[in-house]
C-alpha cells in the first residue's frame, strides 16, 4: 500500500522514507539493547540501574513510531480521499460535457444570426473549411444564396419579398451595406437581420472584391447553400423563383463571364507585373454580377495566389471587379463556366456605367424583351432564355414593376 501511494505523490514518498528510516533505526537500537542485556545478564544477577534507564527510552521510541505511522496514514488517507473524490466527480463532469456535446445537427444548422465578431481573415479561414466527402450523411436541401451588395437601402425590397414568398427553405439572403447603415425592416421581412458585418467599399478598387468575398464567406457558413448569386440594390428578378431555382440547379455550369477582349478596355488593362501567375493570354474580363456553385465559391474565398497580384497591379483604369474572378476562375476552372452572366445590363449608351431605367421605361413589352428575345447556350444547347435578373433600375420603377409582376414576371 505504501509503495503504491508513494508513487503517486512526492510528499508521500518523503513520509514513506521517514517511516522506513524510523523502523530501521528502532530495529537497530533493539538489537543493540538485546546484545547488551545478554552480555550483562548472569545467573543470580539482580536488575541493574541501566535497565531502568533504558525503559523510558523504549517508551519514547514506541511513541515516535506511533506518531510517524499516524502522520503517514493521515497524509496517505487525505491523498486517497482526494483521489476518490476526483473519481467520484468524474462521471458528473462527463455528463455535463455530454449534455453540451457537438452533434451533426449543430454543425449543419445555419447560424441563428448572420452577425458575428470575426474579422476578414478569420471569416475567410472559417469559410474555407469544406467537407471533402461528397455524399452528405443527412437529407440536404440545396439552397440559393442571394447576396446583395448595396450602399444602404434596398428600394426593390417589396418586389423581392413577392419573389421569395412561399419558397422558405430554398433560399438564404445576405446584405452587405455600408458599415454605418442600419436597416429598419420589420421582423416579418425576409431581409430582417440579414445584414452582415461590412467595411467601406470604393468603386473600381479591391475593396469591391473584398466585399464580394465577404458575402461569399458568410454564405458558405450555411452548409446548405449550393449556389451563390451576386446582386445590387438596383437589380430586379425577371423570372419567378421556381423558374430561377430550376434554371440554376439544372445547369452544368456556373454563370460568370470570362472574355479575352482586345483593346484598351480588355488586354489594354493588363500589367506584365501580373506574371508569372497571370500571363497576357490568360487575362480575362467579365461582368461583376455572377452566379457560381459552392465549389467555386470556396476557391474564391481561399485564394492566396492571385489576390495580392490583382490588388497591387490592377488599379483604375483597371477595374479589378471586372477581371479578378473571371481571370482566376478561367485559369483553373474554365470548363465549369458558362462564360456569361445571368444579369441583363444595357451598355449601349456607352460610358463607365450602364443605362438606368425609371418609371417611364417600365412597360410590359420592355420586360418581355428582357426575359426573352436573346440568344445564348444553356447546357451546350441553344436557348432564348439567357437572363434571370436585370439592372440598372431607379427606385421610381418599383410601382409599375409591382403592378406588372403577376402578369409578366410570374410572381
Amino acid at each position: 500500500m505504501l509503495a503504491y501511494v508513494s508513487g503517486q505523490n512526492p510528499i508521500c514518498n518523503i513520509l514513506t522514507e521517514l517511516v522506513i528510516l524510523f523502523i530501521n533505526k528502532l530495529k537497530l537500537m533493539g538489537m543493540e539493547e538485546g546484545i547488551k542485556d545478554n552480555a550483562a545478564s548472569a545467573p543470580n544477577s539482580r536488575p541493574s540501574n541501566q535497565f531502568r534507564a533504558l525503559l523510558p527510552m523504549r517508551v519514547l521510541q514506541v511513541f515516535l513510531l506511533f506518531f510517524v505511522l499516524v502522520l503517514g496514514i493521515s497524509v496517505i488517507s487525505m491523498h486517497m480521499i482526494k483521489y476518490l473524490n476526483i473519481q467520484t466527480l468524474a462521471p458528473s463532469t462527463l455528463i455535463s460535457h455530454y449534455d453540451e456535446r457537438i452533434t451533426l445537427e449543430s454543425f449543419i444548422k445555419p447560424p441563428a444570426s448572420v452577425w458575428h465578431s470575426m474579422n476578414d481573415s478569420e471569416l475567410l479561414w472559417r469559410a474555407s473549411m469544406e467537407p471533402r466527402i461528397l455524399e452528405y450523411p443527412f437529407k440536404r436541401v440545396p439552397k440559393m444564396a442571394f447576396m446583395f451588395l448595396t450602399k444602404g437601402p434596398l428600394p426593390f425590397a417589396p418586389l423581392w419579398e413577392r419573389f421569395f414568398k412561399g419558397h422558405e427553405g430554398f433560399y438564404s439572403i445576405y446584405v452587405h451595406a455600408l458599415p454605418d447603415y442600419r436597416s429598419d425592416f420589420p421582423s416579418s421581412s425576409v431581409f430582417y437581420r440579414r445584414q452582415i458585418p461590412s467595411q467601406y467599399v470604393a468603386w473600381g478598387e479591391m475593396s469591391m472584391c473584398d466585399a464580394e468575398r465577404r458575402l461569399l464567406a458568410n454564405a458558405l457558413l450555411d452548409i446548405s447553400n449550393e449556389w451563390f448569386v451576386l446582386l445590387s440594390e438596383a437589380c430586379i428578378p425577371i423570372r419567378g423563383f421556381n423558374f430561377v431555382y430550376r434554371y440554376v440547379s439544372r445547369s452544368r455550369y456556373s454563370f460568370m463571364g470570362s472574355v479575352d477582349e482586345d483593346g484598351p478596355y480588355g488586354r489594354g488593362r493588363y500589367s506584365y507585373a501580373m506574371g508569372p501567375e497571370v500571363s497576357l493570354s490568360e487575362w480575362r474580363k467579365g461582368s461583376q454580377w455572377f452566379e457560381i456553385n459552392r465549389a467555386l465559391a470556396v476557391e474564391i474565398v481561399e485564394d492566396m495566389v492571385y489576390y495580392h497580384k490583382f490588388k497591387e497591379f490592377c488599379r483604375p483604369p483597371c477595374y479589378v471587379d471586372e477581371h479578378y474572378f473571371p481571370t482566376m476562375l478561367s485559369i483553373g476552372y474554365s470548363d465549369l463556366l458558362a462564360n456569361r452572366t445571368l444579369t441583363w445590363t444595357d451598355w449601349s449608351r456607352g460610358g463607365a456605367h450602364p443605362a438606368t431605367f425609371g418609371k417611364a421605361d417600365i412597360a410590359e413589352r420592355f420586360l418581355k424583351k428582357l426575359s426573352r428575345g436573346q440568344a445564348c447556350f444553356y447546357n451546350d444547347k441553344p436557348s432564348q432564355v439567357c437572363y434571370l435578373f436585370a439592372r440598372k433600375f431607379s427606385p421610381s420603377a418599383l410601382e409599375p414593376l409591382l403592378k406588372l409582376a403577376p402578369k409578366v414576371l410570374g410572381f
